[in-house]
């Protein structure tokens, strides 16, 4: 079973439209969703949450067509939104007290653990917080009801680096059980690359591409060469490139490369903007 199937959704707003997604995350397993600001990323987590209904396609969570028993599989998602949404009023217990009373499954021996580990004060008010700390917080009510589905939204944005590497400590403890699985988006590409098994790139609103981290980094290389080398290449074997005096740098797919070329490794980020280029 798969923990999400996305199959040619569409969603229309004026002057922004939602390609035909077709986007599997299979069990046990991390993708990162990336894109430029407006790319799209929100507006397909909220599809997701029946936030914002789709104009076409079909949405699957967990083996279970989105709107059927709505109410079970929003207890078995976590989200943290890109702002966590709490009121300012209230201190961290407080907060463990209204979510027992909202999801069934609420665990305050994991989230009092998490309050712990992620150094998030008890006795302060919400509004107190940091971007950082309260991002911290939604995390901890997210995994604090066990859920089998994470969607975390720009989750590492304001994180200073030591909370960010906790941050990813924590969803790779928490994909370690094959029945849970971690959509996370972002626009900051640097975050997501250590972390996820696939890689989605969503550019305005289309899907450029939907693969595991390992063979998009196995099929693509960066080429340094001279114009006339470049020039003996297919065109299609060239995503991007980048002349100076000194040569060209380009990105190409190391299967139709000469194999005395020796291509470099490239990094998710380098191949998202190479790929974005190529679109336009």
């Amino acid at each position: 079973m798969n923990a999400l199937e996305l199959k040619n959704l569409t969603k229309s707003f004026p002057g922004f439209r939602l390609e035909p997604l077709n986007l599997t995350l299979p069990q046990g397993c991390i993708m990162g969703l990336i894109g430029e600001n407006g790319a799209g990323k929100s507006t397909i987590l909220k599809l997701i949450l029946n936030m914002l209904h789709p104009d076409g396609g079909t949405i699957t969570i967990l083996g279970r067509d989105q709107k059927e028993n709505l109410r079970l599989t929003k207890e078995e998602i976590g989200v943290v939104p890109d702002e966590v949404g709490l009121p300012e009023c209230l201190n961290t217990s407080q907060v463990g007290a209204i979510m027992a009373g909202t999801f069934r499954n609420w665990d305050a021996a994991v989230y009092d653990r998490l309050l712990r580990s992620l150094s998030i004060p008890a006795d302060r008010a919400f509004k107190d917080f940091s971007r950082g700390t309260k991002m911290k917080l939604g995390i901890a009510v997210a995994l604090s009801h066990h859920p089998k589905l994470l969607l975390l939204d720009e989750a590492t944005n304001g994180l200073d680096p030591v909370a960010r590497n906790q941050v990813v400590e924590l969803l790779y403890d928490f994909t370690r059980d094959e029945t849970h699985s971690v959509l996370i988006s972002s626009h900051i590409v640097s975050d997501l690359e250590k972390l996820c098994d696939y890689i989605t790139f969503v550019h305005r609103g289309k899907l450029l591409l939907c693969e595991e981290k390992d063979v998009l980094t196995a099929q693509y290389g960066l080429l340094h060469c001279t114009r006339q080398e470049l020039s003996q290449l297919p065109a299609s074997a060239v995503k991007s490139k980048k002349e100076s005096a000194y040569g060209v740098d380009a990105v190409v797919l190391r299967g139709a490369v000469p194999a005395q070329w020796k291509p470099s490794p490239i990094t998710i980020e380098e191949l998202f903007v190479a790929m974005a280029k190529e679109v336009g």
